[in-house]
């Protein structure tokens, strides 16, 4: 057959053969899930060997097929050729390069451009976050910078959304932040309970996972046949299925905006004409009724936003990142500098990890 070369890495087929790469899923966060499994769905696809290394979530997150590695030893004797990271951190004592990939797309939270010192390669998703990253790779010179997209979009962008019958009500998804001093739940709980009570629209909520309970609970004292609370760590259906997104200053504002829906958002850190901004709670129902009404003010500005954050909507992220850790694995670090040495960081993964 015809041999492929896929942007400067040799392809893994015919006289060509490589040894297969193999991966390591650093997974601290019940949504990294959604994040890893289509790379892990490319890598096996390409022939790699993909493993997983739990830092908080319990096995049973893991789907029938998977590899659990439980212990540091066993990631030891599986020696990664890279570590694939959706979190901020990662044990600098395991083996193979440290990729991040990011557990957002959301660049209004402080921390987004932050550098621990801890990753070989940043893989970006478009303008917004390249051009800062490149920037500090020039400032720090030990880490590389490749625009891939995110590999969590390629499940969103791919499949198509369930079919919706005509008449069908109005759907909202409100998906709260965490962070105390960012999360609208407190201030939003009230008035969600009575336009439920008044409007035939069905909610769907989702807590982020770090979300307090005590933030939570106003939201979970809401009984109504059109309300409902969701666990699930899959995000996209619950996505496609809305065609409103209420939040504040949670990352999934972005996501949602590459399906060029409306975004109603309570007090966002950093608004802008791309989203539907509210400061008072009884304006609300009000942003609502338009906002589902089809009046859509932030459309074109929503439309430029969405394609800043990430222009590559193939649904071929997972693909470009894993030719991009490829490539770094062909060539080495190069002329990069030697990471610097963090004491504290690495006894404190050595003292939780042990």
């Amino acid at each position: 057959g015809v041999l492929l070369w896929r942007r400067g890495v040799a392809p893994r087929s015919g006289f060509f053969m490589a040894k297969p790469h193999r991966y390591l899923l650093f997974a601290e966060l019940s949504y990294a899930f959604e994040i890893l499994r289509p790379l892990q769905a490319v890598a096996l696809e390409r022939g790699d060997e993909v493993a997983w290394f739990l830092n908080g979530p319990v096995p049973g997150n893991l789907l029938p097929g998977e590899r659990l590695l439980r212990t540091t030893a066993e990631v030891r004797a599986f020696h990664p050729d890279a570590v694939l990271v959706p979190g901020n951190e990662v044990p600098l004592s395991f083996p193979g390069l440290k990729v991040q990939v990011f557990h957002g797309l959301g660049i209004e939270k402080k921390g987004h451009f932050r550098i621990r010192g801890m990753f070989d390669l940043f893989c970006t998703f478009g303008p917004l976050t390249t051009a800062p990253f490149e920037q500090l790779a020039r400032q720090h010179g030990w880490f590389k910078v490749v625009e891939t997209g995110w590999p969590k979009t390629d499940v969103l962008l791919r499949t198509a959304p369930a079919a919706r019958a005509e008449g069908d009500e109005k759907r909202i998804l409100y998906a709260p932040t965490f962070s105390p001093s960012l999360t609208s739940a407190p201030a939003l709980a009230a008035g969600i309970a009575g336009i439920v009570a008044r409007r035939p629209w069905r909610w769907t909520v989702k807590f982020h996972p770090k979300m307090a309970e005590e933030f939570a609970a106003p939201l979970r004292a809401i009984h109504a046949d059109n309300y409902e609370i969701v666990s699930t760590t899959a995000l996209a259906p619950l996505l496609q299925d809305a065609d409103v997104l209420l939040t504040d200053t949670s990352s999934v504002a972005a996501e949602f905006m590459l399906l060029d829906k409306p975004v109603v958002a309570f007090r966002n850190r950093l608004p802008g004409p791309h989203l539907v901004n509210v400061d008072d709670p009884a304006a609300l129902e009000h942003s609502l009724e338009a906002a589902l009404g089809g009046d859509d003010p932030s459309r074109e500005a929503r439309r430029e936003y969405a394609h800043a954050m990430q222009p590559l909507r193939d649904g071929r992220s997972s693909e470009r990142v894993l030719d991009a850790v490829e490539a770094m694995l062909a060539t080495g670090r190069g002329d990069l500098k030697r990471k610097p040495m963090s004491l504290l960081r690495r006894f404190k993964y050595w003292r939780k990890l042990r």
